[in-house]
């Protein structure tokens, strides 16, 4: 009787466990799989935006690929057997049969669709110039404007910034950092701003330098001035794109496209020596220095034979490890810049998305 009573026992446990597996497991998930697939996700960016950066490095084929579509479904599955069976001894033999079982299955079956980001809309999104109101908005948001300008533009009124292209490789003009160490100063006190102005159902943008300043502002207010061949009376200043300013009231910023920010930065890619031995890809631009002093470079991309142990992310290409250190702030949060100034590329990829049929049960 007390292997009875087990077998009832276990066989309740059993039933209140299929009852808790017939409940809604749609909530429980929701929180663990949200930051599981999020980090997924950000991992999976960072290393195919890093494997095309070097790809264009070496003059491949740079290919795109993105996540339409996460579906996750799953499924639990109980089973409770009890069986009791005894025979009353009609002869000599006395005989009994008891057995219980149970058996439960659960089921993760996740839908992931993916889409080649291709076509000639994404082509003219990633060769078009950055328009100059979104790099100004961009240094309205608070971002470094010597960062800002180093990325997302050829020159400013003329003053030409470092390009790292294989084709019209050059290094910086001389008073490009000058202007950039001016500039920065400026905006971290403040004395930089922004204006919108509507005119004949067209957008410009102006900007301006605050006129109350302290006297050492005041100074690269005026160094600015004179370097970028401005008014040294105006207020404000209209924003163009163009090489060249029409007038001494026009800032002319020759912006970049993504795919030419995204070849200046793999130019300072540390790629292997034997790569460049076997003409497989060009050397590294040798470092700028301005006034006697290195010019730090935006990005820094090692190459090694062995995976790297603490890397911000590190793909593998041509037997070789290519990877940021995660130790490198300021190359972590650049190569985080780039991928949050490509997400606003449009992409067009998504007008012929797929239909997806899931299951219900």
């Amino acid at each position: 009787m007390n292997f009875i009573k087990r077998c009832v026992l276990t066989a309740l446990s059993l039933s209140l466990f299929a009852v808790w597996g017939c409940t809604a497991m749609g909530p429980r998930t929701v929180v663990q799989d949200r930051f599981d697939y999020t980090g997924a996700l950000g991992d999976s960016w960072k290393q195919q935006m890093l494997i095309n950066t070097v790809k264009l490095r070496y003059g491949d084929t740079p290919i795109f690929l993105d996540i339409a579509s996460v579906i996750s479904q799953y499924s639990v599955e109980s089973q409770v057997d009890l069986r009791l069976f005894w025979v009353h001894p009609v002869t000599s033999v006395a005989t009994n049969t008891q057995s219980t079982g149970g058996a439960v299955r659960y089921v993760d079956r996740p839908t992931i669709t993916y889409m080649p980001l291709s076509g000639e809309k994404f082509a003219r999104s990633l060769m078009k110039p950055i328009p100059p109101p979104a790099v100004l908005s961009l240094i309205q948001a608070g971002v470094p404007i010597d960062l800002v300008l180093r990325v997302c533009v050829h020159s400013v009124n003329g003053i030409r910034n470092r390009y790292g292209g294989s084709a019209r490789a050059r290094s910086a003009d001389p008073e490009f950092y000058l202007l950039l160490e001016r500039l920065r100063r400026i905006q971290d006190s403040g004395a930089i701003g922004l204006r919108v102005q509507k005119t004949d159902e067209m957008e410009g943008v102006l900007m301006s330098f605050r006129g109350k300043v302290d006297p050492s502002v005041e100074e690269d207010t005026l160094f600015v001035r004179k370097t970028l061949g401005l008014d040294p009376s105006a207020g404000e200043f209209r924003v163009a794109y163009g090489s060249v300013a029409k007038d001494d009231k026009e800032l002319a910023l020759l912006t970049r496209s993504i795919l030419e920010i995204i070849v200046d930065l793999a130019s300072y890619i540390d790629v292997p020596a034997v790569h460049v031995a076997e003409k497989r890809v060009n050397p590294t631009m040798p470092e700028e220095v301005v006034q006697g002093t290195p010019v730090p470079p935006l990005i820094k991309i090692y190459s090694s034979l062995e995976k790297p142990g603490d890397a911000f992310v590190a793909v593998l290409y041509r037997d070789h490890w290519f990877w940021i250190d995660d130790r490198d702030l300021r190359s972590k949060s650049l190569f985080s810049f780039l991928m949050f100034v490509f997400s606003l590329t449009e992409t067009g990829g998504k007008e012929g998305a797929p239909v997806i049929t899931v299951p219900a049960g």
